[in-house]
């Protein structure tokens, strides 16, 4: 696998010229029932900023990170809890239900060397924090976030572009 330097430019144009969205537009019907299913209400909004922001820095998506970023500061979120996302464990600004979600999301999405990603342990920590509907909601969401890294790591569109039109 080649990697860029370090020292390398970044393209700032996306790798993909078309814009998925357009190539194929029934993505808008699936994309829309995804944001009303994470945004249900059972689930803090927040707690899904943080756990998409998250997802994002994992997959290791510039645009993902950026665009979630985005949301959580218009959201009214702290500088501070939005820096410290990456390093959460550590940090004071979560509460316990935000900690168990931002957990959830790193064992389903980073590889375990110990077998099974999602413990028994971690799956009670979390239903301990939500009931059944919000735990269901939880994991829509990082399924949200999952559904659209194909589009941000293949097609690559710009950082820090609008959400609704990144390929301009």
């Amino acid at each position: 696998m080649e990697k860029r330097s370090v020292t390398a430019e970044v393209p700032m144009a996306p790798r993909m010229p078309e814009d998925p969205a357009q190539l194929v537009p029934e993505l808008a019907e699936v994309s829309a029932a995804l944001f009303r299913v994470t945004g249900n209400g059972s689930v803090p909004r927040s707690t899904i900023g943080l756990v998409q922001l998250r997802a994002g820095q994992i997959v290791g998506s510039t645009y993902l990170a950026v665009l979630h970023t985005g949301f959580l500061r218009e959201a009214g979120e702290s500088e501070e809890r939005i820096a410290s996302v990456a390093c959460w464990w550590d940090s004071p600004y979560f509460t316990a239900a935000e900690r168990a979600a931002l957990a959830l999301v790193e064992a389903v999405l980073q590889p375990s060397a110990g077998g099974e990603r999602v413990s028994d342990e971690l799956y009670a920590r979390a239903a301990g924090h939500y009931e059944g509907k919000a735990l269901a909601t939880l994991m829509f969401a990082i399924g949200q976030v999952g559904f659209f890294v194909p589009v941000a790591l293949v097609a690559k569109p710009v950082p820090g572009r609008s959400f609704t039109d990144p390929w301009n």
